[in-house]
């Protein structure tokens, strides 16, 4: 495997991590809302969660994940209903006037919630497949496949620190604490889509 498509695996999977999906909305919510340090915990148990599906996909279990019909809805549901779970907990955040109520969260509670949220979304192994397939070919062996999983888990890791130092500015904490109550209804709104639609995909053909 040559530096070109070592290059082009890692943007492919940078460009898939960045983009606004539960993990990453949650994790911008909570650097606005709790501030640099607890983002910063939360988005190190996410990134561990994406290791623990790419691990998955680079070890091929993930092609046999894809083709076992009644693992993958069990996962499904379990993380649709996790997602709908989080939704609950913004709607209830932005109908309380003084914001959420678990504030004494611990560090390492945060670190497993960021842990549980990608762990229970068996979507990621398909983003992982797909940005490995981009620099990887069938001659490559072992070492291009670690080499490979290597370089999206340091970009993964990159994307969650992004999110977590930008959102944590004090001119945007600022600005969420004025429309707290919007944002999290809209985060709330955001993880009831993503519930519904990862349950709904259990039960598709």
């Amino acid at each position: 495997m040559d530096v070109t498509a070592l290059i082009s695996t890692a943007l492919a999977f940078f460009i898939v991590a960045v983009s606004p999906g539960p993990a990453n909305i949650s994790n911008a919510a909570i650097a606005m809302s709790r501030g640099r340090r607890i983002s910063l915990t939360y988005g190190l148990g996410l990134s561990s969660g994406l290791v623990f599906w790419g691990l998955v996909a680079a070890s091929g279990v993930g092609v046999v994940l894809q083709s076992s019909l009644y693992l993958l809805m069990a996962l499904k549901l379990l993380g649709g209903a996790y997602l709908l779970w989080l939704a609950l907990q913004s709607a209830r955040s932005a109908i309380r006037p003084g914001g959420r109520a678990d504030v004494a969260a611990t560090q390492g509670r945060w670190f497993l919630r960021g842990l549980i949220l990608n762990m229970s979304n068996p979507k990621s192994v398909l983003a992982w497949m797909a940005a490995l397939s981009v620099g990887l070919g069938p001659e490559d062996g072992w070492v291009a496949v670690a080499a490979a999983t290597l370089v999206c888990v340091v970009m993964g890791f990159v994307n969650n620190l992004l999110y977590s130092l930008l959102f944590s500015v004090n001119g945007v904490m600022v600005t969420y604490r004025r429309v707290r109550r919007q944002i999290d209804g809209i985060v709330a709104g955001l993880f009831a889509l993503a519930g519904v639609g990862l349950i709904r995909s259990a039960f598709a053909r």
